[in-house]
């Protein structure tokens, strides 16, 4: 399904099952094939399933319009006030998960019952102040060192049908990391820690124990400062949890999915 934005922006998602509704949101050049087997996971369970493809990813319209992480969230509420749905719980990889804090900074969390970040730091520079940030990324070697190829994110394979979702739908849209390099700058520039600071809905951050992005002890300080924040490594796991060690990361999600 299409949606078109208050910029003029086609974006693609998809929308099934029933229930309370989930909504998934990929990192950046990631396409929403990724999340096959939590989308499985999920309307099995008896949720609903909202899955997008950001803007400049994906089947979503390619656009030098909104490479930002603020506009990626307005996005968000556009998209949940279309579908008039509330009470939503937001599962976020990587961007996905700093969408999601864009939107608590912007529109606050009335639209939200809980919030799952994957595999995402709330602050990706590190300083003196956080030791947490993304793989080498210092106030010293940002932006430039984005312009490097950032490497493989996962540390185990994907299933062949993931796989091959995934690879089917690249073909079909591909990604070009160039033109959305903007996009990843403002990404890692941000810092939501005061948004966590402030959360008043259930945050559950998962880490994955190989991250190659992340040292997985920032789940448990990110987590740590939310007033109700909870954390979880999943062992064997790079940066797309959900897909390399899916079994282990939907029995974390359903544990925490039934205590809200």
């Amino acid at each position: 399904m299409d949606f078109i934005t208050s910029d003029h922006v086609k974006l693609s998602y998809t929308d099934e099952g029933d229930g309370q509704p989930v909504l998934l949101l990929g990192g950046i050049g990631s396409y929403r094939e990724i999340w096959l087997p939590t989308k499985q996971f999920l309307i099995a369970a008896g949720y609903r399933v909202i899955n997008l493809d950001a803007r400049n990813q994906g089947a979503s319209q390619r656009t030098i319009k909104g490479r930002r992480i603020s506009r990626h969230a307005i996005d968000v509420q556009e998209l949940l006030a279309h579908l008039e749905v509330n009470q939503v719980i937001g599962v976020g990889n990587s961007m996905g998960a700093s969408t999601l804090f864009a939107y608590v900074s912007l529109f606050g969390t009335q639209q939200f019952s809980a919030i799952v970040d994957i595999d995402q730091s709330p602050k990706m520079i590190s300083d003196k102040t956080w030791q947490y940030g993304f793989k080498g990324l210092t106030w010293e070697t940002f932006p430039g060192m984005l312009k490097f190829p950032l490497g493989s994110g996962t540390a185990t394979p994907v299933s062949e049908e993931v796989r091959a979702g995934v690879q089917t739908a690249r073909q079909a849209h591909p990604y070009d990391s160039d033109e959305n390099y903007a996009c990843l700058v403002d990404h890692a520039f941000q810092d939501w820690r005061d948004v966590l600071l402030g959360l008043q809905v259930p945050l559950l951050v998962i880490a994955g124990g190989k991250s190659p992005y992340f040292d997985p002890k920032f789940a448990k300080a990110a987590a740590n400062l939310a007033p109700q924040g909870q954390s979880q490594v999943i062992n064997n796991a790079g940066h797309i949890v959900m897909a390399e060690q899916p079994a282990a990361f939907n029995e974390v999600l359903a544990t925490f999915l039934k205590q809200l």
